[in-house]
């Protein structure tokens, strides 16, 4: 399959009219974070390193006249003065230098190398994947005498700093790094008896609050795009952390306007069909008819142009580049089946907006293509995203996809369709089966020291990995320089997707037990599903107000649920 940075190039060539859409905030705020420890050092003789441990203290931004045991840094013979700073978390944005005085008022040069594991700071571009792509991580900056110079906008944790002139002495006052996203606060919360699936939640929130940048991308290093399809489990998680924000609307928008109906968005077909599929389920989170109605012509189009794709036998016959994720996407026969499945959800959604437009001709068409593939006897699939896909969209056995998809746990996930593959096994009630994966899967990355979840993980890389905060290790497996694969081969690979974000939404639907029945959050349905869990609590955004829920498993083993709702919404149990 071509790489899909090449089917990107229609999509970035084209231009469109943005609509104006109502903001929570459009700020991005910028926070100065302290470096937590020195990972390693060039040297300790004290020849050409001394006081580096001086960074590890909070900054004012400041340079100033008066002297200071600052960091010095300078080469003397074979040795370069270097080293890694680690700032504890993955966040998004550059880093800011602060010097003292130093002999000679000449700008010096330093290296920068910005990465999400320390391998990727130890690389240089070109080697094991690691790259410029998207966002600068390995360039050389000037720092001025007696002041402060910043640098980078990109995703990291970790920064090297190399002095590059030689004969020069450097005295660094302070580096601080410097997080940029957006000042929105967090108003779902989801808090239970297992504290590896709080933390689970709160990162991929997070992970999804970095990529809330000026658009909704795909990562902070690289794909810094608008990529469609991969938006829906974070448009997901959105809904049930944030509520509604503008980035939402204004990426949908950027990616219907740049887009011809006759084309396919981002020159994937099924990314279309994730655009209606979002425009439903934030029209549901949201209620706002106005935006929906904007959307109708193109809406219309685009169904009319799937119901003439779809036979007469029911089969689908999407062309462009077809494309479920990337574990799957060598695999003919789960792409088929997913396509069926994906085709029928995005008639069924399509529909529902039309008839909530009253619009009937394109409707119509919808219902009889949707009673078409219902009927059909839809491809198969070996795959965990394919089964999951067929089982939720009633083209097979659901029972017997779940058991499937919970054959040998985490095996056979992906951090995109992991989510639908939860979504599936909640469909037939195995919720202890897929909180176990969830714990399994999604915790591994965290156990390898990861702060937000990955473009893509197997189980099978635990095998005697190391840890992705610490030096590679010559007895243990370096994961990020090792594994990924397609267009995420070693260093390349992105530490922080948005669209590994699923269990955040799954644990607040599913678990804390937030179905919505109506658009805006007008009739919302409260059914925990605790699986081995003690108690939960937590709470979810609408547009009325915050819903807060507390469920306890009482002596008889019943759980017993309290719920409290904002006016306006109203609570079926």
């Amino acid at each position: 399959m071509k790489n899909r940075l090449l089917v990107f190039i229609i999509f970035i060539l084209a231009c469109g009219f943005y609509p104006d859409v109502k903001a929570q905030s459009t700020e991005i705020k910028r926070e100065y974070l302290t470096p937590g420890k020195i990972v390693w050092q060039s040297d300790n003789s004290g020849d050409v390193l001394k006081n580096t441990k001086s960074l590890l203290n909070q900054g004012i931004h400041q340079a100033d006249l008066y002297g200071g045991n600052f960091c010095e840094m300078k080469n003397a013979d074979s040795k370069q003065a270097s080293f890694v700073l680690d700032f504890g978390k993955e966040i998004q944005g550059g880093i800011q230098l602060v010097t003292a005085g130093f002999p000679g008022k000449d700008a010096i040069t330093v290296r920068l190398r910005f990465g999400e594991s320390v391998s990727e700071v130890m690389a240089n571009v070109g080697e094991h994947g690691a790259t410029n792509d998207h966002a600068m991580r390995d360039f050389t900056v000037q720092l001025p005498w007696m002041g402060k110079n910043e640098a980078g906008s990109t995703g990291f944790r970790f920064v090297r700093i190399d002095l590059v002139d030689n004969n020069r002495t450097l005295f660094l006052k302070e580096v601080s790094a410097i997080s940029e996203k957006r000042d929105i606060p967090y108003l779902g919360s989801f808090e239970c008896s297992n504290e590896k699936l709080n933390k689970i939640w709160q990162t991929g929130a997070y992970t999804v609050h970095l990529n809330m940048q000026e658009y909704l991308w795909d990562g902070v290093k690289r794909d810094r795009l608008v990529w469609v399809g991969d938006m829906h489990p974070e448009v997901m998680t959105i809904n049930s952390v944030f509520g509604y924000n503008e980035v939402v609307p204004k990426s949908l928008d950027y990616s219907r306007n740049v887009t011809p109906v006759n084309s396919w968005m981002n020159g994937i077909s099924s990314y279309s069909l994730w655009w209606i599929l979002i425009q439903h389920d934030w029209y549901m989170a949201h209620g706002k008819f106005d935006y929906l109605k904007q959307q109708e012509p193109y809406l219309k189009g685009l169904l009319a142009k799937l119901c003439n794709m779809v036979d007469e036998d029911g089969k689908e016959h999407l062309t462009g580049t077809r494309f479920l994720d990337w574990p799957s996407s060598n695999d003919g026969a789960t792409i088929n089946a997913g396509y069926q499945a994906l085709v029928l959800k995005a008639l069924k959604a399509g529909r529902y907006m039309l008839e909530q437009m009253k619009e009937q001709q394109i409707s119509e068409k919808c219902t009889e293509k949707i009673t078409l593939m219902e009927k059909t006897v839809a491809p198969s699939s070996k795959s965990k995203q394919g089964v999951a896909l067929l089982a939720l969209e009633g083209l097979m056995d659901a029972q017997k996809a779940g058991e499937m998809i919970a054959q040998d746990q985490s095996k056979g996930f992906s951090t995109f369709y992991g989510y639908y593959m939860l979504e599936a096994l909640a469909k037939v009630g195995m919720y202890e089966e897929a909180l176990t994966i969830i714990s399994e899967y999604w915790g591994a990355m965290l156990d390898l020291g990861a702060t937000t979840f990955w473009e893509d993980f197997d189980i099978n890389w635990m095998k005697n990995a190391g840890r992705i905060d610490e030096l590679p290790a010559d007895d243990k497996v370096d994961v990020h320089r090792k594994y990924g694969n397609y267009c995420y081969k070693g260093l390349r690979h992105s530490f922080c997707h948005g669209w590994a974000s699923g269990p955040t939404a799954w644990l607040s639907q599913h678990v804390l037990g937030v179905h919505i029945l109506e658009p805006g959050c007008a009739k919302i349905k409260i059914e925990p599903h605790l699986g081995n869990l003690d108690w939960v609590k937590g709470s979810f955004p609408t547009p009325k107000g915050i819903i807060k829920i507390e469920c306890k498993r009482i002596a008889n083993g019943e759980v017993e649920t309290k719920v409290d709702a904002p006016k306006g919404v109203k609570i079926v149990k």
